[in-house]
Formats: C-alpha cells, sequence, structure tokens
C-alpha cells in the first residue's frame, strides 16, 4: 500500500490537530508550599498530592545492616531564603566528627518542582558508610501502580508468569525496587493511582566517595503501609524482596552490596531532580506525561555529529554482499558467519532472510547493488519453497540437506511483512509474482483460519506481527477473511494491553516478559488498521486506531534511550559510544541494541499524523545513532552493555560487565532492519540526504 499523505488523512478525517499524551491532564500550574511540620507538599487543583516523609525533609544513613542502609538519621529545615528565583530551604545534622549542612534550592519552571538537593561535610574525619537520598510519598496512595521505562511496566505481571527473571513488583508493603540509574532509558520513575501520577525526573550521576568501583544513584519506589513512595538513593538497590542485588544475567540477579559511600572532609555532593504531579490521567495513560516529559527534557535530539544515513546505507549493502550466497538449488542471505557448518535461510527473527530482498527491490533504483531485482526475485522464489504445516511455514532452511525447520508467531508476521511489500512492489512494476502469490495466499488463509476459529485467544501480544501483512494480503488478494482476522486480533491486543493491566509483551523469542517488540508489534498492528479504516473511508475508525497506535507509540518509546551514559573502560569507551536513540531489549534482558532502527519510519509517520515534528528529530537520530559501531566490514554487534547486565563474556564480576559489546553470531539481523528501514523511508518519501540534515 502506497500510504495517504498527512494532507489527504486531513480531508478525509476533517483534523489536523496533535493527539497529545495524556491531553486528559488538568493543565493548572503545579504549585508547592511547606507545611507547619515543615514538609515540602506538591499541590494541584486545590489538593495535596505528594509531599517529602513526615520524619524529615532529608533523610541519611549512617551504617550498613544486612544489605541495607542503617542508622537513618533525619533533618527538617531551619532556614528559608529567596534567591533570584530559587527558594533555598537550609538545615544541618550533628555527628560526633562534624556536622552535615543540607540544602535544597526549589524552582518551578515548565510545569516542574526543579530540585537542587547539596551536602556539605565539615568535620575533621572522614563520615563512614553514608547513605543520602532524596524522598517523595504520594499522598493516599496504598499501592500505586508504578511505571520504571525500561525495567517495570506496572509490576511486570507478564514477566512475574512466564519469566521469574524480571523486575516484579505486586504491591505488598515493604516492596523496593530501586535500580541503577543508567539501567534507566529514559530517566525517570511514576507511581499512578486515582487519576494522579507521580513522577520524580532525574540527572543520572555517579556518587562521589563512592564505596563501589562504579556506584551511581539508584532510582526507584517503595510501597508503604499507607502510601507509596518515590527515591533516590546513593547506591542501594533492591529488587524482587531482596536487597542488595541487580539484575545482571539473562536468568538471574547478582548480589551488588556495600553501595554506601564515604564523605571526606570538605566534601561536597549535590544531586539534581524534578517532581511532575499530573491529575486527571485517563486509566492507563498515566505513563504518557512523564514520558513526553522526559522526551522534551532530552531535547535538542541533535544527529549532526552522529553517523550519516547514506554512509550506514552504503556499508549495510556491503556487508550483505558478504552474506550472499546461491547454490544450484537455492539463493539468498546467509544468517550465520562462515564458521558455521552448512548455508542457512532463516525467515524473521533472527535471520530475516526476507526483508533485504524487499528492501533491494523498494530501492533498486537508488542503491548501488546493479543486479538488485534479479538478487530479490532469487531470494524470494527460494524461500516460498517452505513446506507448511497446522501452525504455518517453516522458516528456516538448511540449503544442503533441503531441510526445513522452525516455526514461531513473530518470524511468521515479521516475514509475511516483507513478502507482502514485495508482492505490492513487483506488481506496481509489472513483475510476474506467481511464486509468491501462491505462498502468501496459503500462510495468510491458514493464519485467518486459525485466528478466526471461535477458541482462538492470542498467546501473547507477538500475534500482532500478523496484521499488518494480512490487511496488506487482503488488499492484494480480495479475501475479505484476511482483514477480519486481522481486525480481530487487533482488537484483541487492544483490549488486552492499553489497559496495562496485561501490558505489550512476548514479542521477542528469547523472553517471556515484557519487551519492546511487544509493544512495537501492537504499535505496528494499530497503524495498520488505521490505515486500513482510511482505506475504507471509515474517519471515526481511523481515528480510533491513531489513539491506539499513539499509546502504543508511546509505551514502545519507553524504552528508548534519550540521554549518553558515561561508560568504563572498554569496548564501548574505545569507540567513544553515545547511547542516545538505542533501545533496550526487554525487562528480562537489559542490555542495548539497534532493535528499534526497524520502526523508525513508523515513527517518523507519527510525527506527521500526530502533529509532532519532535518525533521526526527522535527517528532521525534513533537511525542514525544506531549506525555507530560499524567495523570495517560494515557490520555491527548487539548486546551493548550499558548497564550492570551481561548475556556473553566473563559474567562473574557484576562490576566489570558495564562498558562489554557482544558483537558476532547472529547479527545479519542488524543489516536486514537497517535496509529495511530505509527501504520503509523510501517508500514514504524520505531520502537519506533528507535523514542527514
Amino acid at each position: 500500500m502506497r500510504v495517504l499523505g498527512l494532507a489527504s488523512v486531513g480531508v478525509l478525517l476533517g483534523w489536523l490537530a496533535p493527539l497529545a499524551a495524556g491531553q486528559t491532564a488538568a493543565t493548572e500550574p503545579l504549585t508547592w508550599r511547606v507545611s507547619e511540620q515543615q514538609a515540602v507538599e506538591l499541590w494541584l487543583q486545590g489538593q495535596r498530592h505528594a509531599t517529602t516523609p513526615s520524619e524529615g525533609l532529608w533523610s541519611i544513613g549512617t551504617g550498613w545492616k544486612d544489605g541495607w542502609p542503617a542508622e537513618w538519621q533525619h533533618a527538617r529545615p531551619t532556614q528559608r531564603e529567596v534567591v533570584n528565583e530559587w527558594t533555598l530551604l537550609s538545615g544541618s545534622l550533628a555527628f560526633a566528627g562534624g556536622e552535615l549542612l543540607l540544602r535544597d534550592g526549589y524552582r518551578l519552571d515548565q510545569g516542574l518542582l526543579h530540585v537542587r538537593r547539596r551536602w556539605e561535610w565539615r568535620g575533621k574525619d572522614v563520615l563512614r558508610q553514608v547513605t543520602l537520598t532524596a524522598r517523595w510519598q504520594a499522598v493516599e496512595a496504598a499501592q500505586a501502580k508504578s511505571f520504571l521505562p525500561g525495567i517495570s511496566f506496572y509490576g511486570n505481571p507478564s514477566g512475574a508468569r512466564h519469566a521469574g527473571t524480571t523486575v516484579v513488583q505486586t504491591g505488598a508493603v515493604g516492596e523496593r525496587s530501586y535500580l541503577e540509574e543508567h539501567r534507566y532509558p529514559l530517566p525517570f520513575a511514576s507511581l499512578e493511582w486515582s487519576g494522579h501520577v507521580l513522577a520524580l525526573h532525574t540527572l543520572p550521576s555517579l556518587v562521589p566517595g563512592a564505596h563501589r568501583r562504579d556506584q551511581w544513584w539508584s532510582l526507584g519506589v517503595e510501597t508503604l503501609p499507607r502510601t507509596s513512595e518515590l527515591a533516590l538513593l546513593s547506591g542501594p538497590c533492591a529488587a524482587n524482596g531482596r536487597k542488595a542485588v541487580v539484575k545482571a544475567r539473562q536468568d538471574s540477579f547478582m548480589a551488588y552490596d556495600e553501595t554506601w559511600m564515604d564523605l571526606r572532609p570538605g566534601a561536597i555532593v549535590e544531586k539534581e531532580y524534578a517532581l511532575q504531579l499530573v491529575t486527571g490521567a485517563a486509566p492507563a495513560h498515566g505513563f504518557r506525561k512523564p514520558l513526553a516529559t522526559a522526551l522534551q527534557r532530552a531535547q535538542p535530539l541533535r544527529s549532526d555529529s552522529l553517523p550519516k544515513a547514506k554512509d550506514i546505507l552504503a556499508s549495510k549493502l556491503a556487508f550483505a554482499r558478504t552474506r550472499w550466497r546461491e547454490g544450484e538449488n537455492h539463493a539468498g542471505f546467509e544468517m550465520y558467519p562462515d564458521f558455521v557448518e552448512g548455508t542457512h535461510y532463516v525467515m524473521g527473527w533472527a535471520g530475516q532472510a526476507e526483508a533485504v530482498p524487499w528492501a533491494l527491490l523498494q530501492m533498486e533504483e537508488r542503491i548501488a547493488w546493479p543486479d538488485a531485482r534479479a538478487t530479490a526475485v532469487k531470494a524470494l522464489d527460494t524461500l516460498a519453497q517452505a513446506p507448511f504445516d497446522a501452525w504455518g511455514f517453516a522458516q528456516h532452511l538448511h540449503a544442503e540437506s533441503r531441510a526445513w525447520t522452525e516455526r514461531d508467531p513473530v518470524s511468521q508476521g515479521q516475514a509475511l511483512e516483507s513478502f507482502t511489500r514485495a508482492v505490492e512492489d513487483a506488481r506496481a512494476k509489472g513483475m510476474p509474482t506467481k511464486r509468491w502469490d501462491v505462498f502468501v495466499v496459503r500462510a495468510s488463509t491458514l493464519q485467518a483460519e486459525r485466528m478466526l476459529a471461535p477458541d482462538w485467544r492470542a498467546p501473547s501480544t507477538a500475534e500482532c506481527f500478523l496484521v499488518s501483512p494480512l490487511l496488506r494480503a487482503a488488499r492484494l488478494y480480495g479475501d475479505e477473511r484476511f482483514a477480519q482476522a486481522a481486525l480481530r486480533c487487533a482488537e484483541e491486543a487492544a483490549r488486552r494491553h492499553i489497559s496495562w493491566d496485561e501490558p505489550y509483551w512476548g514479542g521477542t523469542l528469547d523472553a517471556r516478559c515484557e519487551d519492546k517488540e511487544g509493544c512495537w508489534a501492537g504499535f505496528q498492528a494499530f497503524l495498520a488498521a488505521h490505515d486500513h479504516a482510511l482505506i475504507q473511508k471509515d474517519a471515526a475508525a481511523a481515528r480510533m486506531w491513531l489513539e491506539r497506535a499513539a499509546h502504543a507509540l508511546d509505551a514502545t518509546l519507553s524504552w528508548t534511550m534519550t540521554w549518553d551514559v558515561s561508560l568504563p573502560a572498554g569496548r564501548l569507551a574505545d569507540h567513544g559510544f553515545r547511547s542516545r536513540g538505542w533501545t533496550v531489549v526487554s525487562a528480562q534482558n537489559q542490555h542495548l541494541d539497534v532493535y528499534g532502527v526497524l520502526y523508525t519510519p513508523e515513527i517518523w509517520r507519527m510525527g506527521e499524523l500526530l502533529g509532532r515534528p519532535e518525533l521526526k528529530d527522535l527517528a532521525k537520530l534513533m537511525f542514525r545513532s544506531c549506525g555507530q559501531l560499524l567495523d570495517e566490514y560494515g557490520s555491527a554487534g548487539e548486546q551493548l552493555q550499558h548497564t550492570n547486565f551481561a548475556q556473553a563474556g566473563d559474567m562473574s564480576d557484576v562490576e566489570r560487565m558495564r562498558g562489554g559489546y557482544s558483537e558476532g553470531w547472529t547479527v545479519f539481523w542488524i543489516t536486514a532492519h537497517f535496509l529495511h528501514a530505509l527501504a520503509r523511508f523510501d517508500e514514504l518519501g524520505v531520502t537519506v540526504d533528507e535523514l542527514d540534515r
């Protein structure tokens, strides 16, 4: 399908106004005040919704016991001063060896309460085993739901059921989830209750005087008997009922103890953060306001110093050529490096053998690949010979033995997406498509019949990858069953996932939990349903699906890095790696990868549909930033270790995980995703020159 332009959409629907995230939220300005008990309170619409703890504005631990700070002391402000646009509250704590001076600066700006917290140790000796904090409690919000981007999505209920190795929050009293700041792709944590949202936005930083080698501040939530608390701590981490642990491996947590700090005489520590309060948020939409704010705080999303799209295209075409294989009865793009025995053509995840052929077909007139059309035809002809069973077509061909294996919904949907696009392009160019038609119709018929069965229920959001290709197949072949099945799947996904009772999940093959691929599957499905409604001239349905797509887009973006993590010595630091624009994989696999490149064209398009040009800037940034780390062959790896997590190499020492990088094994999907995205941009009329401007 050639996507309708923005002007056509506006004429059809009669609107062009942007769908702002959380548009139902109150617009009355945030205010703050100091109570009679010397607590700082946040007010909105004449009501108090958040406050610092009753025991004191400042809470400091000066001991350590059983993996957690101990010997807590608290202080209230004793002095107030107004300096320029700042209001300063000051106090102190006396210790045997000296005095700890305390000061907060508060300033309201653009709907946020900005805070600069300062600690100054005036003593003769080192103040040891110190834990510094910034704590805020939601008023009347026992068991509030929490949203920790890239980590925990309203408690990770799917991860709790299916993986057991994600951060899980049940709302039980005493439950703590504190994670390293460098683990957060968007540096905020939020609580949601009764239409109210409290978010703490942090400026991530290392801890001075830290006891551990690479110790950062931690951010998270805690459930108290009558309230829920957001807090910054100077290092302590906890999750899943355990103290002093971090999610360091795919299937397990690791000990991360003794994360205190020592304050030397004259030491000054400062921490900046901001508070956001929203009221009147629609159910399941509360996360969207803090998300929009975090994206705004990351502005400008500049990409001028990052790799050029034209260079990325050339590199990826070069690497794709190194994986081209051709034999007596087969041709295609090899998934594995040469040291793997035999030739393997794998459709969908993680071989993407069908994605590059469509990209070559779409861009054949604008790329340096003289026989692009012939290459695409040979590859797709080989794949179209796949055998079928009740679950669909086999995805993995071992060329020498002619053995076909493997089936899963993620790969079925992804492969059909590229096949249906190839049929559409080939028809427009007057090419014969009979072999591909037979394959697509058989696959679409099987999937449609399965999804239209009375007892069908999607196992996870992964089924949504079938929505877009089934709708395209319905247009190509005039079979209404394909559209009925696709819309049934999309409707079920909207019913189950937009409420966040069951977050988008299950879009990857190696994790059964909340993940960005699941979010992307829902986003792609809802946007495809929107386009289908436009073609059907159903304005009401088109707007409904666009609103759903906007929700899923925000869920997808919550996995996107919006800041550059400083890294210890290692492979990533060697290359001056900048993390902004990369994406966290899943709640279980907490590393970065380039997967988000695949849906940058859809982010760009939502920027047009929603009237949000910053989304185009984000799409450009994501695409070009993920072009970092290309080697001399045009290849790049995955599993970038920006936090205390690893899936490869030496995983015995949690302090040596950050900064690592896995560049080999099944990396052809990375090249395929870049080329697929560039083909989609090409289809939208977006050139590499425009991406490079």
